[in-house]
């Protein structure tokens, strides 16, 4: 074999390898870097609350990545006010507390009260829901809510 036949193959197998890893680090985001958006989100809210919601519902300065985003509602009344999910902006404007997955669970009341606990402190919701950027099928999510001023901000991870 060659030099450059060598090269060559040695080049093929690491990009064969490479690329099974890359691949196998494409999937969804994971509990922890929800945590970490929602931190960050929370902390924008406090900082600037509309510019903070522009930067959700638009997915911007880190607020989409893969499927993690952020979703805020007003405490009061319930209204989703942001939703980076593009799959899932018509439901802006409606009460979290509809909200029900396609097997029947309530899991907007269930976000709705865990954004109602002390500011800081998370819950964990489980419920089916779609990707961003997918064909619109549930699958099982896992969102952590909490309260952020006189909103109820959550970020999710799909499992």
């Amino acid at each position: 074999m060659t030099r450059n036949m060598a090269t060559l193959v040695l080049a093929a197998i690491s990009m064969l390898t490479l690329g099974s890893v890359a691949y196998a680090e494409q999937p969804g985001g994971t509990a922890d870097e929800a945590k970490a958006m929602l931190t960050k989100a929370i902390a924008a809210v406090k900082a600037d609350k509309a510019k903070a919601l522009e930067m959700f519902n638009k997915g911007q300065n880190g607020f989409l990545d893969r499927d993690l985003y952020v979703f805020c509602n007003n405490l009061g009344d319930g209204m989703i006010v942001a939703l980076g999910n593009p799959n899932a902006q018509q439901l802006i404007g409606k009460d979290v507390r509809t909200l029900k997955d396609p097997t029947g669970k309530a899991f907007g009341q269930d976000l709705f009260a865990g954004e109602h606990l002390a500011e800081g402190q998370l819950t964990e919701v489980d419920y089916m829901f779609p990707r961003p950027g997918s064909d619109k099928t549930p699958v099982p999510k896992v969102s952590l809510v909490t309260k952020a001023g006189d909103l109820g901000c959550g970020v999710g991870y799909y499992k």
